[in-house]
């Protein structure tokens, strides 16, 4: 009798999300990225002007405190932190 276990297959790399070099990217869609990003975290929380804060996530973006990042299976990009957990 064999032994021959089938093993679990791990998750398709193909499918995780990572990181674009934002230098890859032109000056629209990088304001577009920041502009759902400020919508995103500061448009539901009773801020009166939540794109005010588009100079500052583009400015985090440049320190690379944001990062883009790129889901395949979604075919999206978002800004987030480089850890990946979210708002900076």
């Amino acid at each position: 009798m064999s032994n021959d276990a089938v093993q679990p297959s791990d998750a398709d790399p193909r499918a995780e999300k990572f990181i674009v070099d934002a230098g890859l990217l032109t000056s629209e869609q990088l304001e577009g990225l920041a502009e759902e990003y400020c919508t995103r975290y500061h448009g539901l929380n009773d801020t009166e002007s939540p794109l005010a804060e588009r100079e500052r996530v583009l400015g985090a973006v440049r320190r690379k405190e944001l990062v883009v990042w790129f889901d395949p299976v979604e075919n999206t990009a978002s800004l987030g932190a480089p850890s990946g957990n979210g708002v900076f």
